[in-house]
């Protein structure tokens, strides 16, 4: 469960005439050789890099926060898309690595090799099975062992190349009639980035046996591959055969939540607590749905539920605590956060908790308070961008310009994608005369947040003010 915090193209209408066209033949066809390729410009409500053109309007970032993919904060951390990834290498490497961006592209191989370490632990004289004198030949034609070993390669060693070696000679020796092998063929391909090779792997295990398993493989390549309309299909075809399968609505829903169609999401997620109600993530994302719909009673009994259900961390307390306050039961909103405060596992935790107390201190009038909260957001996450962003108002407050404005580059560098940092840059800068700097801070909020009003409005009087210069 996440913490829950709050802070047009126009159609050209001129002829344009092409004179001469310059073809670079290389290009071409590499672009057409390379199956991997996808369009650059995505079709309206059919692509995951483009969130901001859903059909089905998302919730504005005044409202609901939003990662640096553009997507709105999800009630859920889900480790395959927890903020989406960054475009750049310059993006991944000045991206924090907290819970509240996107994870850095380079993690990926390491985060893997880890999944299984616990579970077998290695002979201190050497390695449990030293994969480059096996023959893999000879273990291909053992059907059962050859299935534990191929688990022990791929999980553990994370060998994907053995494995996939492996898994090639066991299916052939089983004459392509075993669709598991298929399936571990696909789940290779899948690691090594060759996402076609994994989706006929798959198809072809689906037509050998119907699993809901190799159903969901299949849709994370077409997340993959950014066709997010493919996958709901196939999601919607898997549930005619398996009525009911709460892991394929599920998926359904989180597509939805991607494409930031949230209410159509939160009636899936309905659909998912009909078939489990103690379904996590269903009533973890229904409950952050109504925070931010506001709605913060219809929130608490979510929680509520979690509660009653057994779960027992920092970020149920917070959320617990940012009901109660919104919901006027002040009674229990400190003690919430307290006992958040407590069961807090590391540094990030505790910052998002003091984040929440230093709202919580604004809206009951104690700056000094609120002051204090965000400081402590500083010492436990020093990357905290809304953390800045919050201590530059309060010094801004203060009179203290210069802080305020240095606080405000930091909360900008930091996490590009809000527009708040800017906006108050733009608003400070004006107020003290420089009126470039303020444009320019002004049209990167309106870049973030294009239907920010007031952004709007001081760009127009900016404007004005060039025009009398």
């Amino acid at each position: 469960i996440q913490a829950a915090w709050s802070l047009k193209t126009r159609a050209l209408t001129e002829m344009v005439y092409v004179d001469e066209i310059d073809i670079d033949e290389e290009g071409i066809a590499e672009m057409i050789l390379d199956e991997n390729a996808i369009a650059q410009v995505a079709r309206p409500g059919t692509s995951l890099k483009l969130p901001g053109t859903s059909q089905g309007g998302g919730p504005s970032p005044a409202v609901r926060p939003v990662t640096q993919s553009g997507r709105p904060i999800t009630g859920f951390v889900r480790p395959s898309t927890q903020s989406g990834r960054p475009s750049t290498m310059e993006q991944a490497i000045k991206t924090p690595r907290t819970s509240l961006t996107a994870r850095p592209i380079t993690s990926a191989s390491g985060r893997y090799g880890r999944l299984g370490t616990a579970s077998m632990i290695t002979n201190p004289d050497g390695p449990f099975i030293n994969l480059s004198r096996l023959n893999l030949a000879k273990y291909a034609q053992k059907p059962k062992l050859a299935k534990a070993l191929f688990e022990y390669i791929f999980h553990h060693e994370n060998d994907v190349k053995n494995a996939l070696d492996l898994a090639a000679l066991a299916t052939e020796h089983a004459q392509f009639k075993d669709w598991w092998w298929k399936v571990q063929i696909g789940k290779c391909y899948y690691r090594l980035g060759l996402y076609r090779e994994a989706e006929k792997q798959f198809k072809s295990a689906l037509k050998q046996q119907d699993m809901v398993d190799t159903i969901l493989y299949l849709a994370k390549v077409y997340l993959r591959l950014d066709q997010p309309v493919t996958a709901l299909n196939l999601f919607k075809q898997g549930l005619d055969r398996f009525r009911g399968e709460v892991t394929l609505i599920c998926g359904i829903a989180r597509i939805y939540e991607e494409m930031n169609n949230i209410s159509l999401a939160a009636e899936y997620y309905r659909d998912v607590l009909k078939q489990d109600n103690t379904h996590v993530e269903a009533i973890a994302c229904i409950g952050s749905n109504h925070f931010y719909s506001d709605q913060p009673e219809i929130a608490l009994r979510f929680y509520r539920r979690l509660l009653q259900m057994g779960v027992y961390n920092c970020q149920l307390f917070n959320n617990l605590g940012l009901c109660c306050f919104y919901a006027q039961q002040y009674d229990m909103t400190l003690s919430s956060f307290e006992r958040a405060l407590f069961l807090a596992e590391n540094e990030e935790e505790t910052a998002d908790v003091w984040y929440n107390l230093g709202h919580v201190a604004v809206g009951i009038g104690d700056l000094n308070l609120a002051y204090q909260c965000f400081k402590l957001t500083l010492v436990n996450n020093n990357d905290y961008a809304e953390a800045y962003n919050n201590l530059a108002v309060l010094e801004m407050r203060k009179g203290h310009t210069e802080q305020a404005r240095a606080l405000l580059q930091t909360a900008s560098a930091l996490a590009p994608h809000l527009y708040e940092p800017h906006f108050n840059f733009a608003i400070l800068s004006e107020k003290v005369g420089d009126l470039q700097r303020s444009y320019t801070a002004a049209r990167k909020a309106e870049e973030a947040f294009p239907g920010h009003v007031d952004t709007q409005q001081l760009i127009k009087q900016l404007k004005e003010h060039f025009a009398m210069l």
